[in-house]
C-alpha cells in the first residue's frame, strides 16, 4: 500500500469518531495481543511514544531469517530499502538519505546548518534533538514559543529570520504538545521561508494523523525548495529499538547531508524496514489500535475534567495542574511511567498511547494520584 493508499484508509476508516475495531481486524487483533509480542509487565511504559504491538509478525520472521547476513555490512542490502522508499514517497533514490533512526537524520541537519554560529530557529516546547545537538557546534538556537493554542506560532517564526539563519524546525504533528498546523498555512509557509533559508519538516507522528488530505511536506521536495523532511520507523513500525529512519531532500541536499552522517543503520534494521513498509495489515493495525487507546485516554481526563490537546500522534498532552517532577513520581509508584518535562508547560503531563491494559492501569493510577 502506498503513501497516498494508506492517506485514504484513514480518511474512510472512520477513525476519528470512536474506530470500531472488532470488525476486520478482530482476528488481526486477537492474534497479536495472544502472542508473545512483548514482554508482559506490571509496569505501564507510557513515556517514549513507542509502539508496544510491533514489530510484526512477519518483521519478527524476516529478523530471524536475516540473522545469516549479519555478519555482511549493510551496503550490501541498504540499495533495495533505498528504492523501496523512493518509489512509496514518489521520488527518486537519489533523494533518500538512510539514517539510524529519525533522531540521527534531526543532528546530521543540525550539524549541516548549524555549525559555526549558524542560526536555527524552533518552536517552544518541541522535539528538541536537532538544536542540541547543533548547539554543541556553536549553532545559536531562537526558540519561539508555542501560541495560546500551544501550536506552532509561524508568524513569529518568519519574523525571527536572518542572512545568519541556516534553517526552521517545524515538527508536525508537534511534539509534545501533539498539536497539528493547519495544511494550508503549513505548505504556504514552509513555500514562502524556503526561498530564505532550509526549512526541516520532522513528519515521525504523520502517520497517525486523520485528517483528510492532509499534505507531507515532501510534496516540496518535489518541487525542488530548501525543504528536508524526517521519518522513521519506530512509531506506527514498531522498530524503535532498531533504529532505523530517512530523510527525503533535493539530491544535492541530501548529498550534502549524508557527509555528516555517522552511525547509519544496521542489516537486522535494514531488512525489518523492508518487510514493515510491505506488512499493510499490521499498519492499519498498529494505526487503529492507537485510536482505541487515545478514546481512552480522553475519557479518563474527561472523567477528572483534566483539560488536554487533541492530539493527532500517539500520545496525550493534558494538565495536571501540578508540578509534572512529582507528577513522575507519583505515577512510578503506581507502576505507571510518563513523559519528562517540558518547559515552561510544568504541570503539563505527556501520556503515550500502549495497549489497552496499559492505559486502564493509567486510567486507575492518575484517579488514585490525584484524589
Amino acid at each position: 500500500m502506498n503513501t497516498i493508499d494508506r492517506r485514504q484508509w484513514l480518511k474512510t476508516a472512520g477513525l476519528s469518531s470512536g474506530f470500531t475495531f472488532l470488525g476486520g481486524f478482530g482476528a488481526f487483533a486477537s492474534q497479536i495481543e495472544k502472542s508473545n509480542y512483548f514482554e508482559k509487565s506490571s509496569i505501564a511504559k507510557l513515556n517514549s511514544n513507542e509502539n508496544p504491538y510491533g514489530p510484526s509478525k512477519a518483521v519478527r520472521e524476516v529478523i530471524k531469517n536475516s540473522l545469516d547476513i549479519v555478519c555482511r555490512y549493510p551496503s550490501m542490502v541498504l540499495h533495495p530499502l533505498v528504492e523501496q522508499i523512493a518509489q512509496k514517497e514518489g521520488v527518486t533514490k537519489d533523494h533518500i538519505v538512510i539514517t539510524g533512526g529519525s533522531t540521527e537524520g534531526l543532528k546530521a541537519a543540525g550539524l549541516t546548518y548549524g555549525i559555526n554560529g549558524g542560526e536555527i530557529i524552533a518552536a517552544d516546547p518541541t522535539f528538541q534533538s536537532l538544536m542540541t545537538y547543533a548547539e554543541n557546534f556553536g549553532a545559536t538556537v531562537h526558540r519561539v514559543p508555542v501560541d495560546k493554542n500551544m501550536g506552532h506560532d509561524l508568524n513569529e517564526m518568519e519574523k525571527r529570520i536572518t542572512a545568519k539563519t541556516g534553517l526552521i524546525f517545524i515538527c508536525n504533528p508537534n511534539n509534545p504538545t501533539g498539536t497539528l498546523l493547519d495544511k494550508n498555512k503549513l505548505r504556504d509557509f514552509c513555500s514562502s521561508v524556503s526561498h530564505r533559508t532550509m526549512v526541516f519538516s520532522d513528519e515521525a507522528y504523520y502517520d497517525f494523523i486523520t485528517e483528510p488530505d492532509y499534505p507531507s511536506m515532501i510534496e516540496l521536495v518535489k518541487e525542488n525548495m530548501n525543504v528536508i523532511v524526517s521519518k522513521t520507523f519506530s512509531k506506527v513500525y514498531g522498530l524503535a529499538g532498531l533504529r532505523i529512519g530517512y530523510l527525503v531532500a533535493r539530491p544535492d541536499i541530501a548529498t550534502r547531508l549524508k557527509k555528516n552522517i555517522m552511525a547509519m543503520s544496521n542489516v537486522l534494521a535494514i531488512e525489518a524496514a523492508k518487510e514493515a513498509l510491505r506488512d499493510d495489515e499490521f499498519y492499519k493495525f498498529s494505526v487503529a489500535k492507537n485510536v482505541e487507546a487515545k478514546n481512552q485516554i480522553y475519557k479518563t481526563l474527561n472523567d477528572l475534567n483534566l483539560e488536554h490537546q487533541k492530539s493527532h500522534t500517539n500520545f496525550v498532552f493534558f494538565k495536571t495542574g501540578r508540578p509534572i517532577s512529582e507528577m513522575m513520581a507519583a505515577m512510578e509508584k503506581e507502576n505507571v511511567l510518563i513523559g519528562r518535562p517540558f518547559p515552561p508547560f510544568n504541570d503539563w503531563a505527556r501520556i503515550s498511547t500502549g495497549t489497552m491494559e496499559d492505559v486502564m492501569l493509567f486510567d486507575k493510577a492518575l484517579k488514585k494520584v490525584l484524589s
